[in-house]
């Protein structure tokens, strides 16, 4: 059979994908060419705000200087707490310019979830939203190695204050004790330390992994790692220079923090925030804004769509959409496509490597599989290696499903402190993902499920996307996910859950007898329950593991 490593599927990359990826060392030195290149143009715009390259430029040198005044030094982890906001910008690129490693942090954990992660990454300083500060996370911090504290409001740099997502302004009001107000920080007059540039193998961030499949590791994402998929996502867009980024995912998730925000600066071009992900907010940003490229997991495009206000102005701007961080159903891909004019461009990856590996080609049409009805993901990259392997760790020939293993520049070199999982997980640098797929001859990747969520049904395999695919073509279906529960007779049955489009109505009957048309005997739901909302990570993954649970 033909080698994986052949790569057959680079021509239809074109010329310049087929080269390989020259990237800048970092992210910080992209961003330092940019504020050359273009120091008036806009970096960052929030709401009615705006932000220059050089403003941004000199706030962040600032930080920088706070930072290392106040016992910052290179190699210290940084948490950050904060939704998409210019002072995530503004911190990121603080720590970095003062030799630091970023720690990006969910905002919606709860105290004793960032005491854990601030402990295992030995964080020596916090970034976070004042008002979370004056909550329960402040008792939290205090046992943790977390010396510096700064806080960030949400209504700085803008006017507006949009209630559907900010927390309303308390003018006069200072920082709890033992934090101080960050934007005050920037706004002093602190100079950044005179290090040296950070190196493509200098860890950049230590990035925790969602926790759905067991407790969450920090893989630690490297400088190089983050430049070479910021160009590479730059190269194989061809956006005009200055576009406008879009961040409609989180900044503190991989995809969002390569794909959105360092893509952006690779290209000198304006990010767009909205502060977090509220379906009439991010159409007006849309609106005004007008952005060229936006990513985002694919219930995010489910909850535009179902949207009372929108329309297909709303997307006329974009020259690309892509959609990571879960499956895409080519149910939604055709719908997006029939209600916006716009395909959504899939794309592969996980934390470990500093978000794709593969993905859709700009122009291209994704197959989808005739048999299983899955959507190719995408095709590996020009420096990308992904191979399909059986338990004994050899390849297995096209078309056949084993575990998905990447080897490439995007992929890290370790987890945190965890020689153990990074022996195990990364073998020789190639990276296990743990996933199941295939790859046919003309080189499309096909994701059909996590290893550990196949179902066995009375001996035979269920794979729970290929259920979920034929729930999502029922009319009424907005969001589908399936799960094996133990039963009594066939060991593992299939249950599903569903939430209906605005409006629409159907019986969990009805959805039984659907699947039944079109699925095998083994295959199709036993029960289907119907719910007001899919439980979801904040980067919009649907949390099997929480319906699981629910027995």
């Amino acid at each position: 059979m033909t080698s994986y490593q052949d790569r057959p599927w680079l021509a239809r990359l074109g010329e310049a994908g087929r080269a390989p990826v020259r990237a800048r060392p970092s992210v910080l030195q992209a961003f330092r060419d940019a504020v050359r290149a273009a120091p008036d143009r806009t970096a960052v715009a929030y709401f009615d705000g705006r932000l220059r390259y050089a403003e941004l430029d000199a706030l962040s040198d600032a930080v920088a200087g706070d930072l290392a005044g106040h016992g910052f030094r290179p190699g210290d982890r940084l948490a950050m707490m904060l939704q998409n906001t210019p002072h995530f910008v503004l911190a990121l690129l603080g720590a970095w310019k003062a030799g630091g490693v970023v720690v990006p942090v969910n905002p919606m954990y709860k105290a004793d979830e960032l005491a854990r992660l601030l402990r295992d990454a030995e964080a020596t300083a916090l970034v976070c939203a004042d008002h979370a500060w004056r909550g329960p996370l402040h008792e939290a911090v205090a046992g943790t190695p977390v010396r510096l504290v700064r806080t960030a409001r949400d209504g700085d740099f803008q006017t507006r204050n949009d209630p559907r997502v900010l927390t309303p302004p308390e003018p006069g009001r200072r920082p709890e004790p033992g934090a101080r107000d960050l934007l005050a920080a920037a706004r002093g007059p602190a100079v950044p330390p005179a290090l040296a540039p950070p190196r493509a193998g200098d860890a950049a961030l230590i990035s925790y992994t969602s926790g759905t499949g067991g407790p969450p590791k920090g893989a630690v994402n490297t400088h190089g790692n983050l430049c070479y998929n910021a160009e590479r996502q730059r190269r194989s867009h061809r956006l005009p220079p200055g576009s406008v980024y879009f961040a409609l995912a989180p900044l503190f998730h991989i995809t969002g923090m390569v794909c959105e925000l360092s893509a952006c600066f690779a290209a000198a071009g304006t990010l767009a925030l909205a502060h977090r992900f509220e379906p009439g907010v991010v159409l007006d940003a849309f609106a005004e804004h007008r952005p060229a490229y936006t990513v985002g997991p694919p219930t995010a495009f489910v909850a535009l769509l179902s949207h009372p206000g929108v329309t297909r102005d709303h997307f006329a701007s974009f020259r690309v959409i892509s959609s990571g961080g879960a499956p895409l159903p080519p149910a939604l891909v055709d719908r997006f496509h029939a209600e916006t004019g716009h395909r959504l461009l899939g794309g592969y990856g996980l934390t470990e490597c500093s978000a794709p590996c593969a993905s859709v080609p700009p122009g291209a049409r994704a197959p989808v599989d005739p048999v299983s009805g899955t959507l190719a993901v995408g095709v590996p990259g020009p420096d990308t290696v992904v191979r399909i392997l059986d338990e004994a760790g050899a390849e297995v020939p096209f078309g056949e499903p084993g575990e998905i293993a990447v080897r490439g520049p995007m992929v890290v070199p370790g987890y945190w402190r965890r020689p153990r999982e990074t022996a195990l997980t990364l073998p020789g640098g190639e990276l296990r993902t743990g996933d199941i797929g295939f790859m046919d001859p003309d080189g499309w990747l096909y994701v059909v499920d996590r290893k550990k969520d196949v179902i066995n049904a009375s001996g035979f395999k269920v794979w729970p996307r290929e259920v979920e695919d034929v729930l999502y073509t029922h009319p009424a279906v907005r969001e589908a996910a399936v799960v094996g529960v133990p039963d009594p007779y066939r060991g593992e049955t299939v249950r599903a859950y569903v939430s209906l489009r605005p409006g629409a109505t159907a019986a969990p009957e009805e959805l039984i007898g659907y699947c039944r048309e079109r699925l095998a005997a083994y295959k199709y739901p036993r029960r289907v329950d119907v719910l007001p909302e899919l439980p979801k990570t904040t980067s919009g993954k649907i949390l099997r593991r929480e319906l699981r649970s629910r027995g």
